[in-house]
């Protein structure tokens, strides 16, 4: 098959996170199956406007701001030029709505729907924007085929009008060769809690801030390392300051994967308290290093959460319960122990391989090439 997809960012961009990560994961295996595999998205500074990377052709074309504007003019080009097979559509901010102006078999891929959750991380202006713009996806929509990576999104889709039967639901795999304990990297001497993550207002750090500052109060040794950048931080290192845990809080910026993986391995508790996700994957990457998660009762990390068993889930805002999850597992290591055996269990059933075969195939079964 020829395939176009279309995506606001590519793994390359400065900005890209799991949305990238997610859909290159899919295309460059289904690349190396022989299929051709195009990708439009917005330009950076430095990124070239065209290359193959791992058998992907990315096309890149404006930038972060203006890409929604001038996108349909390239896609038209592109389709005019090329005959494809299938057009690949993956919204993760303001919606392209692609039917207008294309008519080539269809797949809406959707990590998450971002609805009132986008006011806690904008302005009002900007976040009605982005809400008003999101409202008619499942109008204009309807009738194509969706992919979800969890059922609060399929869930999501289905309450706004999305037939179940147009709606499936793949996984994330991860990369077990990377996230592991090969090392045998032995836990931190001391109580260790870790936040691996962008740092955005949403993410809702500062629950797990003063969450913190509540454990520390009974397990005075424990310290708590948040990895990551994002334009959040200056609130958080202030939120610190005034809680006198200056010492006892750690900010690292962004790290390379091996030392991710190291604190993976070491911490003795990631937490994920963020407001919504489309899944989740980092649970899912600290269960397969051996270590349990506590994360929000919230969409998409409730689906990546087996509650009880690979992890511990908490009403979301929720800071004196969020404390008491922490407290619950830092003080009893035989539980703690059972969860890191049940998440490396959990964590044994995802992977890219067999995520981007059930994507082939419904790639197929759309393009009416079975």
């Amino acid at each position: 098959m020829k395939i176009l997809a279309l995506n606001w960012q590519d793994l390359k961009n400065p900005m890209s996170g799991g949305a990238e990560v997610h859909l290159e994961e899919l295309l460059r295996r289904i690349a190396a199956k022989g299929h051709a595999v195009t990708l439009l998205c917005s330009g950076f500074a430095g990124g070239p406007s065209e290359e193959m990377v791992d058998g992907i052709r990315i096309v890149r074309a404006g930038n972060r701001y203006n890409f929604n504007l001038i996108a349909p003019f390239h896609l038209r080009r592109l389709v005019k030029r090329e005959r494809y097979d299938l057009f690949l559509e993956d919204i993760n901010k303001i919606p392209f709505y692609t039917p207008f102006y294309l008519r080539l078999p269809s797949i809406i891929i959707i990590p998450h729907l971002f609805s009132t959750a986008v006011f806690e991380e904008i302005n009002w202006v900007l976040g009605s924007y982005i809400y008003l713009a999101e409202r008619p996806l499942t109008r204009v929509y309807r009738r194509k085929r969706f992919c979800v990576i969890s059922e609060s999104t399929a869930a999501d889709l289905v309450s706004r009008g999305v037939g179940r039967d147009n709606i499936r639901v793949i996984h994330c795999g991860i990369d077990r060769s990377l996230y592991n304990n090969d090392h045998g990297y032995r836990k931190f001497d001391y109580p260790a809690i870790l936040y691996l993550g962008r740092i955005k207002k949403y993410k809702s750090i500062q629950h797990l801030i003063a969450a913190f500052a509540i454990v520390r109060r009974t397990v005075v040794d424990a310290r708590l390392t948040i990895i990551g950048a994002g334009d959040y931080l200056a609130a958080l290192q202030e939120q610190t300051r005034a809680l006198d845990l200056d010492d006892a809080v750690e900010f690292t910026g962004f790290v390379p994967s091996a030392a991710k993986v190291e604190y993976l391995c070491r911490s003795h508790v990631m937490v994920y308290p963020s407001l919504r996700e489309g899944w989740g994957l980092t649970n899912i990457e600290a269960n397969s290093c051996g270590t349990a998660v506590v994360a929000a009762d919230s969409p998409g990390l409730r689906d990546s959460v087996r509650d009880g068993a690979s992890g511990l889930l908490y009403e979301y805002g929720n800071v004196g319960q969020l404390a008491e999850k922490i407290l619950a597992l830092l003080s009893d290591p035989e539980r703690r122990g059972a969860l890191e055996q049940g998440g490396r269990q959990w964590a044994a059933q995802f992977d890219w391989d067999l995520a981007a075969g059930e994507f082939l195939d419904l790639c197929l079964e759309t393009a009416g090439r079975r």
